[in-house]
């Protein structure tokens, strides 16, 4: 919450994102976060023998006890204008005799790239436990819809029936994909490094592996093989560029709501209060899809943030800072804009009213055409090239005809040559295509709701 009258500058502050995944990224948490590999360094350290033990204990209290204030690590990082510093001094002061151990071997970025690969496996997991929801209320979904007739469409015009289960399970699987992929690539992003100036762990002597180890399992992260000075930005230009292709698969079903619920089409619409929301400040009778567009809005932010993390994979030599600002910006924004997006997706399926009615009238205001492929099938089985059951079919169907197909067919001698009127009329009704949907949903679904418990 925010007193009355603060400035707030970013929407993520007062617009976008939930409390609980914003403090993730708080200053706060990030100095915490910061202390603790700190004091996994020394504890580290003092099992080797490098450091006195007594001082291990000094500075992991100091680390974890609040000593460490925030506001005075502001007050040293504006004197000696160098942050990583300025925790390291507070901390040692906090810590009494032992603080003369703080950072022992340590360079800059050993401790904020530990500090940020703890960041990105909380980020992960949140994000991952959105995923989950998502996919459950999409099966939930297609199972209860997996014998629900709908018009399947191609370059937005009728094409063949579908069910409305087998799309919604189609979205499942896609979400489930993502979440695969982020236990895939987990491992390569959660690594720290504890290996000094330019990575090759000369400042810690013959105990260069051991502490690195040491501190790592501490932290529960595991270790960059080859680091620089840095831990290799080829790892989270991973992890965005994976949260751009959530953002795609979530503004994919976003944009699927929007358009199923044009007045034209008005198979399904997102959850709207009818007691108090409002539409439009002109048109009172509107119900927009505002959630589904908000979705779109964001994703395509966070497709956009995935572009800086390439970038930031080339820097000079062992190191510079060409990728520590944008890093502080985009990291964030991204991870809060995509919890945000995935759980307003997540409500709007949950919550979303499906008009299977309306379905039902727009299969049949094609009069059985989108039963043509089933008719012109048959046609071939029963003799006619391929080609010609097409042509007829193509002209059955063309501009200027009238009545329904079955009429048309029943009234042409090609067709009846080869099927009675009673077949036409059973070829061209839906149920043999919704049974196959049906029958694919309840497979794909049984499958996915065993992958999503594991």
């Amino acid at each position: 919450m925010t007193a009355e009258g603060e400035a707030l500058f970013c929407p993520l502050e007062f617009r976008y994102g939930r409390d609980e995944v914003r403090a993730l990224f708080s200053r706060e948490a990030r100095l915490a976060r910061a202390l603790k590999v700190e004091a996994a360094l020394a504890e580290s350290e003092a099992e080797l023998g490098m450091i006195p033990k007594e001082a291990a204990n000094a500075i992991a209290h100091a680390a974890s006890s609040g000593a460490v204030r925030l506001s005075h690590v502001d007050e040293l990082e504006r004197t000696l204008r160098h942050d990583v510093m300025a925790i390291t001094r507070a901390l040692a002061e906090a810590a009494g005799p032992g603080g003369a151990w703080v950072h022992y071997g340590a360079t800059s970025a050993d401790i904020t790239d530990s500090a940020l690969a703890l960041e990105m496996k909380a980020a992960a997991a949140v994000l991952r436990q959105d995923l989950s929801e998502l996919a459950g209320v999409l099966l939930a979904l297609a199972r209860r819809h997996r014998a629900t007739p709908e018009v399947g469409r191609t370059h937005g015009q009728h094409a063949v029936p579908i069910s409305f289960g087998y799309k919604a399970a189609v979205g499942a699987a896609e979400v489930l994909r993502h979440r695969r992929r982020l236990d895939e690539l987990l491992p390569r992003l959660a690594v720290g490094k504890m290996s000094g100036a330019v990575g090759t762990g000369s400042s810690f002597g013959a105990n260069a592996e051991a502490v690195e180890v040491a501190t790592m399992l501490r932290l529960g992260l595991g270790t960059d093989e080859a680091p620089t000075q840095v831990v290799g930005r080829d790892r989270i230009a991973e992890f965005t560029n994976w949260m751009a292709l959530v953002a795609g698969t979530a503004e994919r079903l976003a944009t699927e709501v929007r358009n199923l619920q044009r007045t034209e089409i008005g198979e399904v619409q997102e959850p709207f209060d009818e007691a108090q929301q409002v539409g439009s400040s002109t048109m009172a009778q509107k119900r927009n899809p505002t959630v589904s567009e908000n979705v779109s809005s964001l994703a395509r932010l966070v497709r956009a943030f995935a572009l800086p993390p390439l970038e930031n994979m080339v820097l000079w030599h062992e190191r510079d800072l060409a990728n520590s600002a944008n890093e502080r910006i985009v990291l964030p924004h991204a991870i809060v804009l995509a919890d945000d997006l995935l759980v307003k997706l997540t409500t709007i399926f949950r919550h979303l009213h499906v008009n299977v009615e309306r379905m039902a009238e727009n299969l049949e205001s094609s009069e059985g055409a989108v039963m043509a492929e089933n008719l012109m099938l048959t046609l071939t089985a029963r003799g006619l090239p391929r080609s010609d059951a097409h042509e007829i079919i193509r002209t059955l169907t063309g501009p200027g005809a009238t009545g329904s197909l079955a009429e048309r067919a029943q009234g042409d001698p090609r067709v009846m040559k080869v099927l009675s009127a009673a077949e036409v009329a059973a070829l061209l009704a839906p149920d043999a295509y919704v049974r196959a949907a049906a029958r694919k949903t309840e497979r794909l679904v049984d499958r996915l709701e065993t992958e999503l418990a594991g």
